[in-house]
């Protein structure tokens, strides 16, 4: 069972982080286990990590984020849902939480919060994992087929196996069925009188969406100092060549893909996740002991 612990953010919104496992008890030399902080995406939140959590907790200490907007986080009507909210959030929920120096994995959007956090607090972050998230700016008309696609959801829905029904198979953007995107819709969702809604406001959505989508993200990318893992899926949104070129681009960058994956990899391959992001954090901690002063007998 995840427990929850409140964090406050910026402008004073209250924040939900979740730890999902006690974390492992402090080593001989009474080391702490690694923090790692988990961003989700645009409209997710953080109990889609859940299956990845199991394992890292052998090592150490993952929190999920339910950031401004959502999940059970606090979602002011006039936000703000700006870049530096959602950035300073996650600096305020490493530092509450005493998670320095902190691994970042943030999926798509988290994962653009992560770099920018890394770029602006070199102090807090240890390592950076990104998930299927482009450095380049996708452009106005990105946005307007966003907007357009929330238009055609048939609120409410009827029952959860609806959801799962329109987001796995009859959403005009599924190309064919996809039973674990139906159950990642199926998860933001909560139910009110007249069916089910998501448990966030599209139109904040879009807001927060704005404020990242005209522009490119190479530079700050450029300012991230720590071993970062840049990983996508086959199927998903960020192409071979621009992941590519993101590594070439980080002073410190590593690649890795994930076969028949889409653009929710940690979702929809739990396992092969795993496997691709594991030797990166293995490797952490190898580097770490190699930099630990000798013990003196």
């Amino acid at each position: 069972m995840a427990r929850r612990i409140d964090v406050t953010g910026t402008d004073g919104v209250r924040l939900a982080a979740w730890e999902f496992a006690d974390p492992p008890e402090e080593s001989p030399a009474g080391d702490r286990a690694p923090g790692v902080l988990m961003l989700h995406g645009l409209m997710g939140r953080a109990s889609h990590w859940a299956a990845g959590t199991r394992w890292l907790a052998e090592r150490h200490r993952p929190v999920g984020l339910d950031q401004r907007g959502h999940g059970a986080s606090g979602k002011p009507a006039e936000g703000p849902y700006t870049r530096d909210a959602y950035v300073g959030d996650a600096e305020a929920a490493v530092e509450q939480l005493g998670l320095a120096p902190v691994t970042l994995i943030g999926h798509s959007m988290g994962a653009l919060t992560a770099w920018q956090l890394a770029a602006k607090r070199p102090d807090l972050v240890r390592a950076l994992v990104i998930c299927d998230m482009r450095a380049s700016a996708l452009g106005a008309a990105s946005q307007r087929e966003w907007a357009d696609w929330f238009d055609t959801w048939p609120l409410p829905f009827a029952s959860l196996d609806a959801v799962r029904q329109w987001f796995g198979e009859d959403d005009p953007w599924v190309e064919r069925p996809n039973p674990s995107r139906g159950e990642f819709y199926a998860q933001v969702m909560t139910e009110h009188a007249d069916g089910w809604r998501p448990v966030f406001s599209r139109r904040q959505m879009l807001e927060s969406r704005a404020t990242w989508v005209f522009d490119a993200h190479w530079e700050e990318l450029a300012q991230v100092r720590c071993p970062t893992l840049v990983l996508r899926g086959l199927d998903g949104e960020l192409g071979r060549a621009e992941a590519q070129e993101m590594v070439r681009v980080l002073p410190r960058g590593q690649y890795a893909e994930v076969a028949d994956a889409g653009h929710l990899i940690h979702f929809d391959r739990p396992d092969e996740w795993r496997a691709a992001v594991e030797p990166f954090l293995e490797q952490l901690a190898e580097d770490a002991k190699g930099d630990r002063e000798p013990v003196s007998p």
